[in-house]
């Protein structure tokens, strides 16, 4: 069978008409529920929880953070959008994270969590999330769980197929949902000339070993398709990375018709050890293209952005042994690798079957070169038969994605007739099945994707939550949904609502990254120009219509608390410093009428926040985190006066007289 010749075998909406439509329950909820399931989500208070879920946050723009087995929200991570909780993306500190190459974007649509990972297991340090519209991979430290560095993606649209790293985060990548031409290539050409103008890029983004650092190494230029998710290699696959994708039909309109004609699509192999090679070789080609780099420093507490205005590129149809297709019924979505690296899965959303690649066979056809056709002239199309270790028959309607416990099992959720299917990965047999509620993405079992399972529980995340919870109007949460896994059926002991939608999730054991939690930033470290340490520093200076205010807080009180010279026009920089050196205790601070929005400094941390005063009068601020007792008493005054007042600048504290 060659590529140019496969043709329909399952019509999508034919598959569709006999689903199970959200709304109609694929099973009883209570039924469904474990006995004694209260008590085994049951967190005590003052107990942790001993697992950490981190999910998505979709069309959000930032990542959750939740606790298993009790599904508690812990925190919203700021990433890709701002946030007026602690002024993400509002002070003068954070704002460049959010600079990109279109200028000041303050949203995104997150959806693929990653853990960072030492021999293949995750070892708590980073999470990378991709923010899918506008294409960037984030970096955000778990000592902190602060978003620390945001790379922007330059020649792709839509980065989905990211941000996978491989097995020891040597690299992440990111990949075109959207392809698109290349930015250097000018894009002024008509979209239906997609097969002659439009490419995919493929992003490398090496990560230093011991600070995270990221770097856009290099990127490949890739067939036209839409490049769906993405998994590393491990153990004897560890030089390899592969993706999914779609619209091998190189459609442009009308996708949902268009790009469903063919009966496979494909999974794409790339040799990213080879590429390195190459690249370290001087393979590649450096052409210009314009993206952002945004670095925040817990030293000075504040970022910067650089613009970088090149790139290497490897075209991979001039580079024979870096990409092979292998056939995938049929429009793809997941694609993961199992903790041995010999085998891997691939999900395809409109097909009827799970089918299980070869690693060995994968070899053995590129020796062999069992090739059913080219792509693009010379890219080895794979056959079928060659790389299949086998199928996993009927599993249900809408295979999705696919994760994997510690007793070898794999676990995939079907989209279409809501329920995650437990098979077993040597004998590809079924073993369980149970419903969800309803259209399940994605899961995550802790550990899931990498060499070393914890398993025990899986998180389901589903897209409908129709009847779960009280209404909310036209739109209802997303929720979550938690199976406990240890025994030889599937439990439901939990759902969930969750922010956003939730498109991914990574779980890990909460003793990894406890142990390194920073629980304040040390005030004698901070390398912020604007700092002061104590008290006796505080001042105001004027230069011209800037105004600078150098301000401490701490329990319970602001310094100085009245400022008199301000005038309306003044472009007014509150630099506060937290003096705490406590654990848990930081301070937020707003004024009244401000357009951006509060801070919330962390102890020892200096924050600033932008005001520009634009009429006269009397204007107080305060501390918006409740910190003590004397929270309320946490508050001072401005004096605004007319433009080009007399009234010099003047700040004080404590010098009000006790009143008898």
């Amino acid at each position: 069978m060659k590529f140019s010749n496969y043709i329909i075998l399952i019509p999508a909406l034919a598959l569709l008409a006999g689903s199970t439509m959200p709304g109609c329950k694929p099973g009883k909820a209570g039924s469904s529920v474990d006995a004694d399931a209260a008590q085994k989500v049951y967190v005590a208070p003052g107990k942790y929880d001993e697992i950490y879920t981190f999910m998505s946050g979709g069309f959000s723009g930032q990542v959750a953070a939740y606790g298993i087995p009790s599904g508690r929200l812990l925190k919203v991570i700021p990433v890709f959008s701002q946030n007026p909780e602690n002024g993400y993306g509002y002070s003068e500190e954070t704002k460049p994270m959010l600079n990109t190459s279109h200028g000041f974007v303050a949203w995104d649509d997150s959806h693929h969590p990653e853990l960072s990972k030492t021999n293949g297991e995750d070892d708590g340090r980073w999470l990378f999330i991709n923010g899918n519209n506008t294409p960037r991979i984030a970096r955000i430290d778990l000592t902190t769980f602060k978003t620390t560095e945001i790379i922007e993606l330059p020649n792709i649209g839509g980065n989905h197929a990211s941000p996978f790293c491989t097995e020891n985060t040597e690299y992440v990548v990111g990949n075109t949902r959207f392809s698109q031409p290349l930015d250097n290539a000018g894009n002024d050409v008509p979209i239906d000339s997609y097969k002659k103008n439009f490419k995919g890029a493929v992003s490398f983004v090496k990560v230093d070993k011991e600070t995270g650092g990221m770097k856009l190494a290099f990127q490949l230029i890739v067939p036209a398709f839409n490049y769906d998710l993405a998994h590393a290699g491990k153990g004897p696959s560890h030089d390899w990375m592969f993706f999914t994708c779609y619209n091998t039909e190189q459609a442009n309109t009308l996708l949902e018709v268009n790009a469903s004609q063919r009966d496979k699509d494909f999974v794409m192999a790339i040799n990213w050890k080879k590429a390195e090679e190459l690249i370290l070789a001087g393979k590649g080609t450096k052409i210009p293209v314009k993206y952002a780099h945004n670095v925040y420093s817990d030293k000075t507490h504040s970022a910067t952005s650089t613009i970088e205005k090149e790139t290497q590129i490897l075209d991979v149809t001039k580079f024979p042994g870096l990409v092979y297709y292998m056939p995938c019924p049929k429009s793809p979505h997941g694609v993961d690798v199992t903790p041995d690296g010999e085998s891997i899965v691939a999900s395809g959303k409109l097909a009827a079957v799970i089918p299980v690649f070869s690693y060995k066979k994968m070899l053995d056809a590129i020796a062999k070169k069992a090739y059913d056709g080219m792509i693009d002239g010379n890219l080895p199309v794979l056959k079928y038969e060659a790389v299949l270790r086998g199928e996993v028959k009927k599993p249900g309607l809408g295979p999705l994605h696919t994760e994997f416990d510690d007793k070898g099992f794999a676990y995939t959720t079907m989209f279409v007739s809501s329920e995650v299917v437990k098979w077993k990965v040597d004998n590809l047999e079924i073993i369980d099945r149970a419903p969800v509620f309803y259209s399940p993405g994605h899961l995550s079992i802790p550990g899931g994707d990498s060499k070393k399972p914890y398993g025990k529980y899986v998180i389901v995340m589903d897209k409908i939550t129709k009847d779960r919870y009280l209404p909310t109007g036209p739109e209802l949460s997303q929720a979550a949904q938690l199976f406990d896994i240890s025994g030889n059926k599937m439990k439901l002991l939990l759902d969930f609502p969750t922010i956003g939608e939730p498109h991914y999730a990574q779980s890990i054991p909460a003793e990894k990254i406890v142990k390194n939690q920073v629980k304040f930033f040390k005030l004698a470290d901070n390398k912020n120009a604007y700092a002061v340490k104590s008290e006796k520093e505080t001042k105001v200076v004027r230069t011209g219509k800037r105004v600078d205010v150098y301000m401490t807080a701490m329990r319970s009180h602001l310094a100085p608390d009245n400022i008199e010279g301000i005038q309306v026009g003044d472009d007014v920089y509150i630099h506060i410093t937290n003096l705490e050196q406590d654990w848990d205790v930081p301070h937020g601070f707003a004024i009244k009428g401000a357009n951006n929005a509060e801070l919330l400094i962390m102890p020892g941390e200096t924050s600033t926040l932008k005001w520009n005063p634009y009429q006269q009068g009397i204007v107080p601020f305060y501390c918006t985190d409740f910190c003590s007792a004397l929270h309320q008493e946490m508050q001072g005054y401005f004096r605004v006066s007319p433009a080009g007042s007399k009234v010099p600048i003047k700040f004080s504290i404590g010098v009000n007289p006790v009143t008898q």
